[in-house]
């Protein structure tokens, strides 16, 4: 009998580590151990973030400073680096494991009768289990999806060569950071949407700034779009759009993920879109869990670890709300990146809150005009108390400045206070003293 079972290899080992040298029993079931650590280190965050920095280097090489014949990346080396990453990564997680006493288990886990977990035709029990067995790839009707012409993202970040071409369907934040790299390596790069802009989430002002700089970079849209059916025609993706029929050397299919609730094969544990839980990851079923992209809340690698460690806590003894709002969520576009984290302009709209907004251009800071980020905004929300409620972010490595909002709106502070704080000059940093002092 273990204390722990948590089922699913992705960041639910940050919480079996965590739950074992606090001196509990735990085993971890992984499907595939050449796959522990999950989507985001194998096929998504990671190895996207390597061929997008990458890929920076490109957008920074068109400055006209730079006279330089022009090699394309070698896409075959950048893919080689990050296998090498991967397998150091698969390796010193599962060395933390073994480390802090978690007995690893490889095969499909499957729970058919409350604390009961059965893997390769064999049972094994716990007091707690915390399942957390990520995502797939969405592929709507109609597209034949082959590995080939048509793909997702466990093909694209695994390609040798560029395609010539390329069009990708759907403007989450896969298909923008995807649009942006094979932009700026100089692929003709078309980016298939169905409505009339890439979101319905940002600040107009960020948006269309956002429009504005992939355009640049070399993205074709289309708007108001909706692929009836794709097929692998003579080696190439051919296309049948509402509107016309297309052709291009690749497809990427980017239209959303869903969540992966074949381990539950039990009706006291309920399913809708994902595996239903209350505010602490508990499901319908006692004492069982669920974390991450399974349970369909926020699908993010941080937001996994963050509810895997926060239902350790639970069962520990320590029971704590996580507020899934004040989590930092960003994208990585080039040559600037979004960021938001608590309340967006859109949200507080919805949710009829009062609100003020302070907006800062980056464009008043000198820095931005060395950088090429004078398309660059920073827009933060306070109440009427001045007390922060959020913020939008479009900037140079805005996955990083959001963290200095998720440390002020985690200690609850107001604009006075946040403004206590003295940032360094040059630096894009300096945007946030500038907005909060924008609210007057």
């Amino acid at each position: 009998m273990y204390d722990i079972i948590f089922v699913g290899g992705g960041l639910n080992y940050a919480g079996a580590v965590v739950a074992a040298k606090k001196g509990l029993k735990v085993a971890l079931i992984e499907r595939d151990m050449e796959h522990i650590g999950g989507t985001c280190l194998n096929n998504g965050c990671i190895p996207s973030k390597h061929l997008l920095h990458l890929a920076q280097t490109q957008v920074a090489l068109r400055n006209k400073a730079f006279a330089r014949h022009k090699d394309p990346l070698k896409l075959s080396v950048a893919v080689e680096e990050k296998e090498e990453v991967i397998a150091k990564a698969h390796r010193s997680i599962e060395m933390q494991c073994t480390n802090a006493g978690v007995e690893l288990i490889e095969g499909e886990g499957v729970i058919k009768e409350p604390y009961k977990i059965e893997v390769n035709e064999k049972s094994y029990q716990a007091k707690h289990i915390v399942l957390g067995t990520g995502s797939s790839p969405f592929i709507p009707e109609g597209i034949a999806y082959d590995k080939e012409a048509i793909i997702t993202s466990d093909e694209v970040l695994n390609l040798k060569e560029f395609p010539s071409s390329i069009a990708i369907y759907g403007s989450g934040a896969i298909g923008l950071e995807m649009a942006s790299f094979f932009a700026a390596n100089g692929v003709e790069t078309t980016l298939i949407f169905r409505h009339e802009h890439i979101s319905n989430k940002l600040h107009p002002t960020i948006l269309q700034n956002l429009e504005a700089s992939l355009q640049e970079l070399g993205v074709h849209f289309m708007p108001n779009t909706q692929v009836v059916e794709a097929t692998n025609h003579e080696g190439r993706a051919k296309i049948t759009t509402d509107k016309e029929v297309l052709s291009f050397d690749k497809l990427l299919v980017a239209t959303g993920r869903r969540p992966n609730v074949e381990v539950v094969a039990t009706s006291q544990i309920a399913v809708q879109r994902g595996i239903v839980t209350d505010d602490f990851f508990e499901t319908t079923l006692k004492d069982h869990y669920a974390i991450g992209d399974c349970n369909a809340k926020l699908m993010l690698a941080h937001s996994a670890r963050a509810q895997v460690l926060n239902v350790v806590g639970t069962i520990m003894g320590k029971k704590e709300r996580l507020d899934l709002e004040n989590i930092p969520k960003f994208f990585y576009t080039l040559p600037l990146q979004y960021a938001a984290i608590g309340k967006t302009k859109i949200s507080l709209d919805k949710e009829g809150i009062e609100y003020k907004e302070s907006i800062f251009p980056l464009s008043a800071l000198a820095l931005s005009h060395l950088t090429g980020a004078t398309k660059g905004v920073i827009v933060l929300y306070a109440d009427k108390e001045d007390f922060l409620l959020g913020a939008e972010l479009f900037a140079p490595h805005a996955e990083e400045l959001i963290g200095i909002l998720s440390v002020a709106l985690a200690s609850e502070n107001d604009v006075a206070t946040t403004l206590r704080a003295i940032f360094a000059h040059p630096t894009f940093s300096e945007g946030l003293d500038r907005a909060l002092r924008r609210f007057g």
